[in-house]
């Protein structure tokens, strides 16, 4: 079986070709990669990478397309990050055979059962229970979620829009933060998505230090010590804390791609797991949980060829 993998995400698309084998997908030839903002129609998406990857839409059994947004009836997605819709309903119009639409991060959530995640790095360690239900956050462009449940041969995906909940300050000084995430950004409440994002490290950056800079300058003046990242740290580990206890992720929690992918300091300290763990209640059980950065930036595209297969094979 022949798979064309894609993940479609609000800044960056990344398309592949997977063949299916007995261990899962296997990519076939080099991705094609280009941003979001160069094409305006998944149509136009499409009539771009058929040249990059060297065959035709004929060419697939399935094309399995992830995307950054909340899927509905497997067909169609209004992305928020994306000035344009996705509808498969009817694939023969892309001269496709069949194709299968899913949220970004249940991608995400699949391709930690394929070898995308072979070299993610632990952050704290733990005791994984294979029964249990995975789960992956993520920030980049947004802050994503999914939970991975295991069900018989299946893997069981909970999609979540769980980045546009409002987010849960801590005292008064973080409570000052959440006030001025409001009057910046004009809304009633601060979400995941502002705290916890690309955006939302800018944002932290100048209400610590009243410069306005990109995410990738904010980045590059972190020390170990700043407050931005230990704030940002911080914020970080409680989004994954709070999904964790959410979904019971007894089988531990991947931190995925985005900022993290970029620069893992903003997790890989003791801010982190230190906020992480913090539960009046629960501690013990989060002590137990292990965390994993992945750093793969094609691990979507591997999620989506996983779901790929899984459909394929359940007919």
């Amino acid at each position: 079986m022949r798979i064309l993998a894609a993940d479609v995400g609000g800044t960056h698309c990344r398309l592949a070709i997977f063949e299916s084998s007995p261990a899962g997908p296997v990519p076939s030839g080099d991705p094609c990669r280009l941003r979001t903002a160069e094409v305006d129609s998944l149509a136009a998406l499409l009539d771009r990478v058929w040249a990059g990857l060297g065959a035709g839409p004929r060419d697939f059994d399935l094309a399995s397309l992830a995307v950054a947004g909340p899927v509905r009836d497997g067909v169609f997605c209004t992305p928020p990050q994306i000035p344009w819709d996705l509808d498969v309903s009817r694939p023969q119009e892309f001269g496709l055979r069949r194709c299968l639409l899913l949220n970004d991060f249940v991608a995400q959530a699949f391709a930690c059962r394929t070898p995308a995640v072979a070299g993610a790095k632990v952050i704290r360690s733990g005791r994984a229970d294979p029964a249990g239900a995975l789960a992956v956050v993520g920030a980049g462009t947004g802050l994503g979620h999914c939970a991975l449940v295991p069900w018989g041969r299946d893997q069981v995906p909970v999609p979540s829009e769980g980045g546009h909940a409002a987010f849960a300050f801590v005292g008064p000084e973080e409570t000052g933060y959440g006030e001025f995430l409001r009057r910046a950004l004009d809304r009633p409440y601060a979400h995941g998505d502002a705290v916890v994002s690309g955006s939302g490290l800018a944002l932290l950056h100048r209400f610590h230090t009243g410069r306005d800079l990109s995410p990738e300058a904010v980045a590059a003046e972190l020390t170990p010590d700043s407050p931005t990242l230990v704030w940002f740290a911080r914020f970080y580990a409680r989004a994954c804390r709070n999904y964790a206890l959410a979904v019971l992720a007894t089988g531990g929690l991947y931190v995925s791609g985005g900022v993290a992918a970029r620069t893992p300091a903003l997790v890989d300290n003791e801010h982190f797991c230190r906020e992480f763990v913090s539960s009046p209640s629960h501690g013990p059980l989060l002590e137990r949980l292990p965390v994993w950065l992945n750093t793969n930036k094609d691990s979507g595209m591997f999620g989506a060829a996983f779901a790929g297969v899984q459909a394929l094979g359940n007919g």
